[in-house]
């Protein structure tokens, strides 16, 4: 402020503004990001403007998993704050991913659709979430981005569930088996398999449904998670 440095200054109050969520002084956060985002359109400067968005949209996402936490409802049945800050969310996060489509940032959509996915996913929105995530999954395969791809897997599964297609839900969870395994990355296999398990309970197949649960069982005890 001093120098007269106006990017400068949008930029460190994104950066404040992204602290304080860390902290959960989220209306605070949002003042500073709305800052961010008041500047970038002051100076024309697009990407700035884009990345404040989804910043804000970060904020209201963190401040409706964090007020849904203490309610511990199942998604789409949530206190009408919660769903209304969720829905602040998902309304910043469809503004940041029209405005990086209109840039051509590809990595960022596909970072806009996963959000938006897990958003409406919350509000129960299953059927928008699945065309979220599907879109999110798209992006990660062109990027070979494996980790990405995983979770949008995993959140397909997810999202199935609630509108009770369990077998197309146990296809994504077998997806998401094999790429933690291909990432080595054992908590979330143990967490596939826990899915799987649940899975295979709904569709009545119990051998494989205690198969997945020994395995949870054992990677769980592997790592000494109580």
């Amino acid at each position: 402020r001093t120098i007269g440095d106006r990017i400068g200054e949008a930029k460190a109050s994104g950066n404040l503004g992204n602290t304080l969520k860390i902290l959960g002084q989220f209306d605070e956060a949002v003042v500073c990001c709305q800052r961010h985002l008041d500047i970038s359109r002051e100076q024309g400067d697009k990407v700035g403007e884009a990345r404040a968005l989804y910043n804000i949209g970060n904020v209201y996402h963190a401040k409706g998993k964090h007020l849904s936490w203490s309610t511990a409802q199942d998604p789409g049945h949530l206190p009408q704050e919660v769903k209304d800050t969720l829905q602040k969310a998902s309304e910043y996060y469809e503004r940041n991913l029209s405005l990086v489509k209109e840039l051509g940032d590809r990595a960022a959509q596909g970072r806009a659709y996963g959000n938006l996915g897990n958003t409406q996913y919350l509000l129960g929105n299953f059927s928008e979430a699945i065309a979220f995530h599907k879109e999110r999954l798209a992006i990660a395969k062109e990027f070979g981005d494996k980790a990405a791809e995983r979770r949008a897997y995993s959140n397909l599964g997810n999202a199935h569930i609630f509108l009770g297609r369990f077998d197309v839900s146990a296809e994504y969870y077998r997806k998401t088996l094999q790429l933690s395994r291909q990432l080595k990355d054992q908590a979330v296999e143990a967490q596939a398999c826990y899915s799987l398990g649940n899975t295979c309970t709904l569709l009545q197949d119990y051998e494989r449904a205690i198969e997945y649960h020994l395995r949870h069982l054992v990677i769980a005890q592997e790592l000494g998670d109580r």
